[in-house]
């Protein structure tokens, strides 16, 4: 019978790859955000590129998750094997399991991250955050360094650490809610809550991150795979980050066209879509990319752990990255590589 199938197979050119490449039957666990800053994974998983890129032979099992913490208490459990994630949640699970559990294979997104204050305010100096409500989307997050960073770098503290500004963690659905009620004065947040916040509380940025970097570039989105994963399909991982690539260069190439279908998909998975022209300005705030900002993550560790959130210890990022299989990639497409 065995004998029957292998020449069936051979014979109709059905199934021949993944029998022979041993990845029949293979399932490969993903996990990302129904955000905008993960917009290769959304529209690639909607329209079948990277079902496509595997091929036939690898089942891909999606899990949509709303928090960075999430996806690493995932990720250590086995049930994940790639995904993507803001740079501080991936530093903290590389620290957590002291640089056992996973790798930074790619960038995803850069910028898009902004303070928002209430119009009303007038604010003309940091000084004057001095006595406000500040909200972040989770203590410890990417953006919540960032405004603490910030605060810090003003001669400003944290309520809860004997100073005068209160900062709250509090979910990007709930900041809007809040700031329309006036109930806080501003979210250091990132797209779409940027605009969202401009255009229904009648925000204003005060902080446009991007300012704050040079050439503008910081990461906000990585690709991690777990070392487990990354040791034993090496060739599944080229071509998702050859998928990624081409998705990258897609919906930069025709950026309207994949803000409708983007639009569309995040309706799917959450009810509810973006007014055009929300998504149309969020996707003027950021980048979506495969370069992994890398000297920008090693900066936003060194502020996290400054600001105590990383342990008494220094942490050792140095190996944290594996971009062999994303430069050739690049390679082939003739692309420059991530040096």
């Amino acid at each position: 019978m065995r004998q029957w199938l292998i020449g069936w197979l051979l014979l109709t050119g059905m199934g021949w790859l993944a029998l022979s490449s041993g990845l029949a039957g293979q399932e490969m666990k993903v996990g990302y955000f129904p955000n905008i800053t993960h917009a290769q994974a959304v529209i690639g998983m909607a329209d079948g590129t990277f079902h496509k890129a595997l091929g036939s032979g690898v089942a891909v099992k999606k899990y949509i998750f709303n928090a960075g913490p999430s996806v690493i208490e995932a990720m250590m459990a086995g049930h994940l094997d790639l995904a993507y994630i803001g740079p501080n949640p991936a530093i903290n699970g590389y620290i957590r399991t002291q640089g056992k559990l996973l790798k930074i294979v790619a960038g995803a997104a850069s910028g898009g991250a902004s303070l928002v204050l209430r119009s009303d305010l007038r604010i003309t100096s940091p000084k004057q955050l001095s006595g406000l409500k500040l909200a972040s989307p989770q203590i410890g997050n990417t953006q919540d360094v960032a405004l603490r960073y910030y605060l810090m770098s003003h001669g400003l503290k944290p309520v809860q650490q004997g100073g005068t500004v209160h900062v709250l963690p509090v979910p990007n659905p709930d900041q809007l809610n809040l700031l329309q009620r006036k109930e806080i004065d501003g979210a250091w947040t990132v797209e779409p809550w940027v605009s969202r916040l401009v255009a229904e509380a009648r925000g204003v940025i005060y902080v446009d991150e991007r300012s704050l970097w040079d050439k503008g570039q910081f990461v906000t989105a990585n690709i991690i795979v777990s070392q487990k994963f990354l040791k034993n399909y090496p060739g599944l991982v080229k071509k998702w980050l050859k998928a990624h690539v081409e998705l990258t260069q897609r919906i930069n190439g025709d950026p309207e066209r994949y803000q409708k279908m983007l639009n569309r998909e995040l309706h799917a998975i959450t009810s509810a879509s973006l007014p055009e022209n929300i998504i149309k300005q969020a996707f003027s705030r950021f980048e979506l990319t495969w370069d992994p900002a890398m000297k920008t993550l090693f900066i936003s560790a060194d502020r996290a752990y400054r600001l105590g959130f990383l342990g008494k210890d220094k942490p050792h990022l140095e190996k944290i990255y594996d971009l062999t299989l994303l430069n050739q990639v690049l390679k082939e497409k003739r692309l420059p590589v991530i040096q």
